[in-house]
């Protein structure tokens, strides 16, 4: 702790509620000075929950990641992940933290109004961002604190918001200024700390390949560059922490896949749609329609049903294995019609400029929303591949290997379906 605390620009400390503030920067590390391992928790393992943002679950051959491709072969890895519904970043980061679907747990879009107070959610609001008010379930990081072992995120969403009156020991307000060398210094810091508050879950953040598969879309040699990237930085972590001699497991996940879509022939919003009738916040491969006035709801429906472009559901129509039905609708924020596009390479465009080529967020059956999984470590099997499963089934995973208590009727997650990746 004072290694890092004296590689400070200055040092805030707020006494009531024992929080350092590294430098007055949105680089700033927080740390909160009160929490300590209990001594039980000081010998179990570790785990470094790493994801890539859009890793397409062939990304991995498709753009050579090298170390990836063979520390892959000495642990475990799944043909897939499957992303929850909608297959957005802000929805499936949180689902495999909490082992909810995104119905659940109360993100259900990147965009979308909680109905009972009228208010819009934005990923880009960063004031509502930090709001634990939108986060149900209980995230790794709150389980683990609330068992008295400490938890550490340089990145991850909801990582940075008060849920349950709790934050991660150790953490960042998200920003893209931080370089990849100052992140794995940072980890190491804080695996070499005193036991008693040395986190043993880490959350670790890449954003680098959705934002390029965004930008040029996935079959762009920019996104090769940015798979290598990723992949040499998860090299370049694990050499520089293996010094340390610890029973550290990594997990890799993404949260979602990617495909190319039209951008010249677009969906607009539908004429059928009156806005003096319906609230319709911003979105591409799903629009919520959320009704000001519930009687408009039936007519409007049949108008768009005639529009063969896109899918119309009611909340009691839409598929099972989506989960995102109204009786699903736990916190009451899903919109009261859903329009997806037919095709998986077309999207609505509420605005006036080109989307861009790449997008994700369709039906997570879709092969191109294939997320990754791979895991290696000292509580891992060698060399094991398996099918493909749900994102929801890491939580309780992670948990087991930190021998953290969950009360599986709480979550949608189920050890059972990952149990067989672990050492007896």
């Amino acid at each position: 702790m004072k290694n890092l605390l004296k590689k400070s620009f200055s040092v805030i400390l707020f006494s009531v509620l024992g929080i350092a503030t590294i430098s007055a920067q949105d680089t700033a590390q927080q740390i909160n000075l009160l929490t300590k391992n209990d001594p039980s928790q000081y010998k179990k393992p570790y785990v470094i929950l790493i994801s890539a943002d859009g890793f397409r679950a062939d990304f991995t051959e498709k753009y050579e990641a090298s170390f990836l491709q063979t520390i892959s072969k000495k642990g475990v890895r799944a043909k897939f992940m499957q992303p929850s519904y909608p297959s957005v970043t802000f929805p499936n980061h949180y689902t495999i933290v909490t082992g909810l679907y995104p119905s659940h747990h109360g993100l259900v879009d990147n965009t979308y109004i909680d109905v009972a107070t009228g208010k819009q959610y934005s990923m880009g609001n960063k004031k509502m961002v930090s709001e634990g008010k939108w986060y149900g379930g209980t995230p790794l990081w709150v389980l683990a604190e609330q068992q008295k072992m400490i938890s550490a995120s340089f990145f991850w969403v909801a990582s940075e918001a008060d849920i349950q009156g709790i934050k991660p020991t150790y953490h960042y307000i998200y920003n893209e200024q931080t370089t990849i060398g100052k992140r794995i210094q940072t980890v190491k810091d804080w695996l070499s700390l005193p036991e008693e508050r040395r986190p043993h879950l880490i959350t670790l953040y890449f954003p680098d390949v959705d934002h390029d598969a965004h930008t040029y879309g996935p079959e762009d040699p920019r996104v090769k560059k940015s798979v290598q990237f990723v992949d040499s930085s998860i090299n370049a972590l694990q050499k520089a922490l293996a010094p340390l001699n610890l029973p550290i497991n990594y997990v890799f996940v993404s949260d979602h896949g990617m495909t190319t879509v039209d951008v010249d022939n677009t969906i607009g919003l539908p004429s059928s749609v009156d806005k003096n009738d319906f609230n319709v916040p911003w979105g591409d491969a799903l629009l919520h329609l959320y009704a000001k006035d519930t009687s408009k709801i039936e007519s409007t429906y049949q108008a768009l049903k005639q529009d063969n472009r896109f899918t119309t559901y009611k909340l009691d129509e839409t598929p099972d294995y989506w989960h995102y039905k109204k009786s699903d609708d736990w916190h009451n924020r899903l919109g009261d019609l859903i329009l997806v596009p037919k095709s998986i390479h077309q999207v609505f465009n509420l605005g006036t400029r080109k989307p861009t080529p790449g997008k994700h967020g369709f039906d997570n059956k879709e092969v191109e929303m294939r997320a990754s999984f791979m895991a290696w470590g000292p509580a891992f099997k060698k060399g094991l591949l398996i099918e493909g499963f749900e994102n929801v089934h890491v939580y309780p995973l992670v948990a087991n290997i930190l021998g953290l208590k969950v009360d599986e009727q709480k979550i949608d997650g189920k050890f059972e379906v990952l149990s067989a990746t672990l050492k007896k």
